[in-house]
C-alpha cells in the first residue's frame, strides 16, 4: 500500500509539545487576568447561520469565510468573535446583567493567502464591555491596564499602548473641510507608520485630491511630537465632535495611572485611527518595542451599537482583540519564547527499581494527591535510558526506589537541573518538591 505523506495544511499551526505547553500557559494568563477584572469567560459555536455571521459583512469578507453547505443549512465557520458575540447578547438579551463583561479565547478562520504571520486558523483572545443604552468612559480608561497586565502577565516589558479617539479625528477632517473624503482620509492616516509622512502627503495630495495647505495641516496634526493635548486645544470650540472625542480622550489618559499603567507604556497618538468604520470613539493599538515590522499585537476600540443587525436596542461597548496565533509565532520567530519555562508533562518521574511495583505506585498517588504530576517509569529499559527520557521530557525531578529505599522508609530524589541526589523521608522530599516545582511554574513564558 502506497503511504501517504503526512503534512500540516498550510496556514494551520500544529505545535510540539514543549511549544504547546507554553502557548497554553500565555492562554491561562489571559484568563486569570480578565477574570481578575470580573470578566466572564464565553465558549460560543465554531459555526453559525450564514445570515448571522455576514450580516455586516461586506464582499471581502464573504470571499474569506469558510462556508459549508449540509442539506438546507448554510454555514459559516466563524472568522472572529465579535459577530457571534452581538449575535449571543441579542438572543439572550433578557438574560443578561448590564454591563455585560465577557472573554473568550477561541479559534477563528479565515479563507486568505497564508503569509508569514498571518494564518488561515488561528486563536483570538477577545474582552468585551456591553451596556444597555449608555456605557460610561471608565470602562474606555480600564482597557488600557487590562492590556497592560496582560502582557506583563506573558513577561513582556518592551511594549506601548497607543490610544486616540476617532470622533477627534472625524471633527478635526471636519473643520480643515475634508467633507466626503474623510472616511478614505481616516484609513490613510492610519497607515502613517508604514508609509511615512512623505508617502501620507503624496496619498492625500495625489489620491484623494486633498489641497497641500490642508494635508500639511492634517500631517502636522497626527505627528504632533510635543504634548498631544497642546495641539488638541488649538483646535476646542471649533466643533462639536472634535470637542467629544477631546473630552472622552482626556477622560482616558485621567485615568491610566490609578488604573496601574506607567506612562512609559502608553502613548495618546493622534495617528492610530483603526481602519474600520465599526470604531466610534476610543482606540487603541498594541506595539511591541523594537520590532516595528511587526505592527499591533492588540488592537480594539469603542463602538456605538454592537448588536444593531440583531436587534432595536442600542447596545454601545468598548473591547480589545489580542491574535493570540499571530503573537505566539512573533514571540517564537524573534526568540523571546522563554527556554527555562516548565513545560514537561510531569514534575516527577518514579523510578522503580525492584519488580514488585506497588511501592512506586502507592508513592506516585500520595505525591499527586499533593498536587504534584507523576509518572512511573516501568518498562524494561536500561536504567540510562530511563534518565534520559526524563532529561529529553525536562522533567525536572527523578526518584529512585530500590530496595534499600523501600525497606529504610526512604526514597532518593535526583534533581535533574543542578545534578544534586538527596534521600530521606517521602513526606519529607514530597514537601520540598512541591516548593521547588511551584518556583518553576510562576517563570513566565516570554523573556522581557
Amino acid at each position: 500500500m502506497e503511504k501517504i505523506k503526512p503534512r500540516t495544511l498550510s496556514g494551520f499551526m500544529e505545535l510540539l509539545p514543549q511549544q504547546q505547553v507554553i502557548f497554553d500557559t500565555m492562554s491561562r494568563r489571559l484568563r486569570d487576568s480578565f477574570s481578575l477584572y470580573g470578566f466572564t469567560p464565553l465558549d460560543m459555536p465554531l459555526m453559525e447561520a450564514a445570515e448571522i455571521l455576514l450580516a455586516k459583512g461586506g464582499g471581502e469578507t464573504e470571499k474569506q469565510v469558510y462556508r459549508v453547505q449540509k442539506g438546507d443549512n448554510d454555514l459559516v465557520l466563524r472568522y472572529e468573535l465579535t459577530a457571534s458575540l452581538a449575535k449571543y447578547v441579542a438572543l439572550n438579551f433578557g438574560r443578561l446583567t448590564f454591563p455585560f463583561r465577557r472573554y473568550e479565547i477561541g479559534k477563528v478562520y479565515r479563507g486568505e493567502r497564508a503569509q508569514r504571520g498571518r494564518f488561515r486558523e488561528f486563536y483570538q483572545a477577545d474582552i468585551d464591555i456591553i451596556g444597555d443604552g449608555v456605557l460610561d468612559m471608565i470602562n474606555d480608561a480600564e482597557i488600557p491596564s487590562i492590556i497592560y497586565r496582560c502582557f506583563k502577565s506573558f513577561g513582556l516589558e518592551r511594549f506601548v499602548i497607543n490610544i486616540n479617539n476617532r470622533k477627534l479625528l472625524s471633527g478635526f477632517f471636519e473643520i480643515t473641510g475634508v467633507g466626503a473624503a474623510s472616511t478614505e482620509v481616516m484609513r490613510a492616516v492610519d497607515k502613517l507608520d508604514k508609509i511615512g509622512a512623505e508617502k501620507l502627503a503624496e496619498v492625500l495630495t495625489a489620491d484623494l485630491s486633498i489641497p497641500q495647505s490642508t494635508a500639511s495641516e492634517i500631517i502636522s496634526f497626527v505627528t504632533y511630537q510635543g504634548d498631544p493635548f497642546e495641539i488638541i486645544d488649538k483646535y476646542k470650540g471649533m466643533n462639536g465632535l472634535f470637542d467629544d472625542g477631546a473630552n472622552e480622550l482626556g477622560v482616558v489618559k485621567q485615568h491610566l495611572s490609578g488604573f496601574g499603567v506607567p506612562e512609559t507604556h502608553f502613548k495618546i497618538n493622534l495617528a492610530i485611527a483603526r481602519g474600520l468604520d465599526y470604531y466610534t470613539g476610543t482606540v487603541y493599538e498594541t506595539m511591541m518595542t523594537g520590532y516595528p515590522e511587526v505592527g499591533s499585537v492588540c488592537s480594539g476600540g469603542r463602538y456605538d451599537n454592537l448588536a444593531e443587525y440583531y436587534t432595536d436596542k442600542k447596545l454601545p461597548g468598548v473591547g480589545i482583540s489580542i491574535g493570540l496565533t499571530r503573537l505566539f509565532f512573533i514571540l517564537q520567530e524573534q526568540g523571546l519564547l522563554n527556554d527555562e519555562i516548565l513545560t514537561s508533562p510531569a514534575d516527577v518521574l518514579i523510578i522503580p527499581m525492584t519488580e514488585d511495583l506497588s511501592h512506586a505506585v502507592s508513592l506516585a498517588t500520595s505525591m499527586r494527591e499533593e498536587g504534584l504530576r507523576v509518572q512511573i517509569h516501568s518498562e524494561s529499559k536500561k536504567f540510562k535510558t530511563k534518565l534520559s527520557y526524563a532529561d529529553k521530557q525536562g522533567i525536572p525531578f527523578v526518584v529512585f526506589l530500590g530496595e534499600d529505599e523501600i525497606n529504610s522508609g526512604m526514597i532518593t530524589v535526583k534533581d535533574m537541573l543542578d545534578g544534586a541526589q538527596t534521600t530521606a523521608s517521602a513526606g519529607i522530599l514530597t514537601a520540598g518538591l512541591r516548593e521547588k516545582v511551584a518556583v518553576l511554574r510562576l517563570k513566565a513564558p516570554v523573556r522581557g
